[in-house]
């Protein structure tokens, strides 16, 4: 199945995007799902379909099953367990049903799913969030501690402390498991990213900004789209003054973006159907996007001793780039942007001894450890 992730920065007009690509993939004969909490009911039916995340509704469920797994360790505590009544849902629940929604889209049927993201900040935040999640449980509570289960009533006793609850195990699999697969999704090579936004002084600051937090991801841009442009005929002085600006940072907008999908302001909100397809954004059926390009490992050991790796960061500029090693990884900042890199298996056995930023190829020089390295006969 091939995702389309629909983002850009506040009032760009993304939901609406989003909800015209859904109709005009689905006009051109595909299964369509259309994941966006906005979304018109009455879009629903010719090939869309429509899910709308419920965050209230899914925090108490989740919460409830959480609550029914641990009773007998929270019976033991005294606690007294909430009723459905009585929940609201907390910071963050928006999130991960969106993030649920995301994995159960993926498990669908369809041929595509359209799903409308948060503002760009909050939607390169979100992209990241599993991978983030999973490496702070894999520190804290290892994969490898659950595989003595059976020993911790014997360990307790011996060490004279309580040992962790099975639940808690069986509980961070569960979580592991559902961050896994909402990774996965984001992860996979049919999914990439459509970037709306409304040509204006911060839009192509907006497109550095998603260009260079997508390739941190690992992500591929499919699309840039410039929503509401003004007509450019208007004979009236003060909206030809407004038009001709706008095309001015449009101009901005394609020497940096290269294609640029035009769509008109309508003059007025859209309203149903007849008005989403007239703001199709790219044309039906458009094949995906080629990835991202790789993190590849250059072999230069016989020319200058080193191994290179190469990570793409288009946009970056060296005064925003920082790098440190720990143990196997590699912590990357880049501007607003952080993520752990995991190092390649034959990097694991070298030291770092240099990096360089080249046009938005950032290069890490590796040199072999002798003690680690496997020695040549």
């Amino acid at each position: 199945m091939r995702i389309i992730l629909v983002t850009g920065p506040g009032g760009a007009g993304r939901t609406t995007v989003a909800a015209a690509t859904a109709l005009a993939e689905a006009r051109a004969g595909h299964r369509v799902l259309l994941v966006s909490e906005e979304a018109d009911p009455g879009l629903a039916g010719d090939g869309l379909s429509i899910l709308r995340p419920d965050p209230a509704a899914d925090f108490r469920r989740e919460f409830l099953a959480l609550q029914a797994r641990s009773g007998a360790a929270l019976d033991l505590l005294g606690a007294a367990p909430f009723e459905e009544a009585e929940l609201t849902e907390l910071p963050g629940s928006r999130q991960f049903a969106l993030l649920r929604a995301l994995r159960d889209a993926a498990r669908g049927t369809h041929d595509l799913a359209v799903v409308d993201l948060p503002p760009l900040p909050e939607a390169l935040a979100l992209l990241a969030l599993p991978e983030q999640l999973r490496r702070y449980l894999r520190r804290l509570l290892p994969p490898e501690r659950q595989a003595a289960r059976a020993l911790r009533p014997m360990l307790a006793q011996l060490a004279g402390v309580p040992m962790p609850a099975q639940w808690l195990y069986e509980t961070t699999a569960r979580w592991e498991a559902e961050l896994a697969a909402a990774q996965a999704v984001a992860d996979a090579p049919t999914t990439s990213v459509r970037l709306v936004l409304e040509p204006g002084p911060a839009a192509v600051r907006a497109l550095r900004t998603a260009r260079l937090g997508l390739a941190l991801q690992g992500l591929a841009l499919d699309a840039v789209v410039a929503n509401r442009l003004l007509p450019a005929d208007s004979e009236d002085p003060w909206l030809a003054g407004l038009t001709a600006q706008q095309h001015r940072h449009l101009a901005e907008l394609r020497t940096a973006a290269g294609v640029v999908h035009e769509l008109p302001h309508l003059g007025r909100d859209p309203r149903g159907a007849e008005d989403l397809a007239l703001l199709a954004p790219v044309p039906p059926a458009a094949p995906a996007p080629a990835p991202v390009p790789g993190r590849e490992v250059e072999d230069r050991r016989e020319e200058d001793g080193v191994l290179v790796w190469h990570i793409a960061l288009p946009g970056a500029v060296k005064e925003e780039l920082a790098l440190v090693r720990r143990g196997d990884e590699l912590l990357l900042t880049v501007g607003p942007f952080r993520r752990h890199l995991p190092l390649p298996p034959a990097l694991r056995r070298c030291t770092v001894t240099g990096a360089g930023l080249v046009e938005g190829d950032l290069r890490v020089r590796f040199t072999p450890d002798p003690g680690l390295w496997p020695r040549t006969p």
